[in-house]
């Protein structure tokens, strides 16, 4: 026979019908009120409160001396054999209110547990309950059919009404519409959305009707991938949990020991009773599990995917945080940072020609330009004769006006000549991606482009100071001064550029082996290497991007980086959460041992004090659940 620790993480008896457990807890629980009962009101009748007390108690006691005996029979001995040899002394001694009461405080403070600590699985289950039952296919006719969401299939159409939950991941191909995506990404603030773009299982529709080709169903969409991560964290231990399962199969034996030691020499069977009651390792087996799925709810409500529960509570300890720059501190799209003009024209100009010729291009300088003028309320014309030459610029012909933008290698080699176009090359324009512009054969001015920087990061680093990260360092393949002017503008005391996929991987490595704790942030696509290099990977905008689920220990839904000194910060707090209910427990086993084998502990009072114990630690753990993460702070 095996002595074995709970096949469960919450509570100490067989968890199954927690409804039946009810009505025996209340229906046993009467019947030794009533016992009390008769006792003050019928003292000159004891049997009648007598045998309500034998009903009450063997009601109560059934549930848990039926499970211990199944287990027995099973060839196991779990934790909960204490209680029920417990309980069964008292019964074979007569003492029917103490077995009574003993197993009425069991069972309560079971259904307690069970309750409060669901709360964790709650938050993970009602993700999985986003996903609507009923979809609405379109048909080739043009009309829609209500089916059961499980049988839609790739390339299926499907109308979303105000208020729908949508069914699958797929792409928006009809209408306008906002989005509320706080299930997938923890993101609060609805999304707007149109043609193009992604949308997500389990996100509600808020305003208009569209039309969806779906991409991915069941387990392969976004939310399914996130409810397959987190149940397959659920089911990993620490290595805490894996020595404290170890240990608890000398426990039992240690126990009834102990205990039969205390009746050899005392011969009093309540110090046996009560040190059996106060002896069930409840709180110690819930010390790390209810603390972890708690920080798991928290986090996948928040939009943070994490792996493995080790990974959680490794987070606890880094003290270096090094970022891949493009499209993790910045936004990975170029933004106009500086119109240059020359003497006598106006940057308003500059954008204008610039603009108009490029209007048509799909280059990201172009979309840049575009942007730019939309946002200053300027209108562009359209351009003449545009010519795009790949690599190196277009030519237009605005307002009646030869207008040419590209490097400046390309407007000499058309014959554009200007000690200005020299100098802005090597000048102030090196820390840009440039665009230079030329009007009519002449030089006009230059254009400085940037990776726009998130509005968060700034406020991220700073985060990460206060949870007094040690090192914080940015790294890129961009050249040294673009990547420094980030780095300032971020206030990012360390900086590595112009590095090789290879060599980024070198540098992690290399922090690695100075003895820090280290965490590698990135896009999760060209950063497969330096996640895998880190004690933590964590991956950027994960949402519906399998390369960066896979990649990464952790998986970030969204792009907010805020979400990096939350996470730290809950695996601080829950690994706190653990050591307290680890030292609660252990309070209350040990004290409760002493005490009981003294004779200063009663069993019901034992029985109190092992449920307090429990639900303390329950309780403690449960609020990790309410840690939100901070809203990201405005870039002064």
């Amino acid at each position: 026979m095996k002595a074995e620790s709970h096949s469960h993480a919450i509570g100490c008896c067989d968890h199954a019908d927690r409804s039946g457990r009810l009505s025996w807890l209340f229906t046993g629980s009467a019947f030794v009120i009533a016992a009390y009962a008769g006792d003050l009101l019928y003292p000159d009748n004891p049997m009648a409160a007598e045998i309500s007390a034998v009903i009450g108690a063997l009601l109560l006691a059934a549930p848990i001396v039926w499970s211990a005996v199944r287990d027995l029979f099973r060839g196991e001995l779990h934790m909960d054999a204490p209680v029920a040899i417990a309980v069964l002394s008292a019964l074979a001694l007569g003492d029917f209110r103490t077995a009574g009461i003993v197993a009425f405080f069991m069972l309560l403070a079971l259904v307690i547990e069970t309750q409060t600590a669901k709360g964790a699985h709650g938050a993970i289950e009602a993700l999985i309950r986003l996903t609507p039952a009923m979809a609405r296919r379109i048909l080739p006719a043009g009309k829609s059919e209500e089916i059961p969401a499980s049988a839609l299939v790739v390339g299926d159409r499907i109308r979303l009404l105000p208020g729908d939950s949508v069914p699958a991941d797929g792409e928006l191909i009809l209408g306008q519409t906002t989005l509320n995506e706080a299930t997938i990404t923890g993101e609060s603030i609805p999304r707007d959305k149109g043609p193009g773009d992604q949308v997500f299982a389990g996100t509600q529709n808020l305003t208009g009707a569209v039309e969806v080709r779906v991409s991915r169903i069941g387990e392969e969409t976004a939310l399914g991938k996130v409810r397959e991560l987190i149940l397959a964290a659920e089911q990993t231990k620490l290595p805490i949990t894996r020595i404290i399962d170890q240990y608890l199969r000398y426990y039992i034996p240690v126990v009834l020991t102990l205990a039969a030691a205390v009746w050899f020499f005392t011969g009093d069977w309540n110090r046996v009773i009560a040190m059996l009651v106060v002896s069930c390792p409840c709180a110690l087996i819930l010390a790390t599990p209810t603390a972890m799925v708690a920080a798991l709810a928290a986090a996948a409500r928040n939009g943070i995917l994490v792996k493995n529960v080790s990974d959680l509570e490794g987070a606890a300890r880094i003290n270096a945080v090094i970022f891949d720059k493009t499209g993790t501190l910045t936004l990975g799209e170029l933004g106009v940072a500086r119109l240059a003009p020359v003497a006598d024209i106006s940057p308003s100009d500059l954008l204008e020609w610039s603009g108009t010729a490029e209007k048509f291009s799909k280059h990201p300088v172009a979309v840049a330009l575009r942007k730019l003028a939309e946002q200053t309320g300027l209108l562009l014309g359209d351009p003449e004769a545009m010519e795009e030459t790949a690599g190196r610029g277009v030519t237009a012909q605005v307002a009646g006006s030869l207008v040419q933008c590209g490097r400046a290698s390309w407007l000499r080699e058309l014959g554009i000549q200007d000690p200005r176009l020299d100098a802005a090359e090597s000048g102030d324009s090196a820390v840009y991606s440039t665009l230079f512009v030329a009007k009519d054969g002449q030089y006009v001015g230059w254009i400085g482009l940037e990776d726009q920087v998130r509005p968060e990061a700034a406020p991220a680093l700073r985060g990460l100071v206060d949870l007094n990260i040690r090192k914080i360092a940015m790294i890129s393949g961009d050249r040294e001064a673009v990547t420094r002017m980030i780095a300032d503008r971020i206030d990012c005391p360390e900086v590595q550029a112009e590095c090789l996929p290879a060599q980024k991987v070198d540098y992690v490595r290399h922090i690695h082996a100075q003895g820090y704790r280290t965490a590698f942030i990135g896009d999760g696509v060209n950063d497969a290497p330096a996640l895998a290099a880190g004690d933590l990977g964590i991956a950027m905008g994960a949402a519906g991007n399998d390369i960066a689920i896979h990649s990464a220990t952790v998986a970030l839904m969204n792009n907010d980086l805020m979400r990096i000194p939350y996470l730290i910060r809950l695996s601080r707090d829950a690994r706190a959460a653990v050591y307290q209910n680890l030292a609660v427990a252990g309070l209350f086993i040990l004290g409760g041992l002493i005490l009981s084998g003294i004779s200063w502990l009663p069993p019901v009072p034992a029985a109190i004090a092992h449920n307090l114990g429990s639900l303390i630690v329950v309780f403690n753990s449960a609020r990790l659940i309410r840690i939100e993460h901070a809203q990201t702070e405005k870039t002064p």
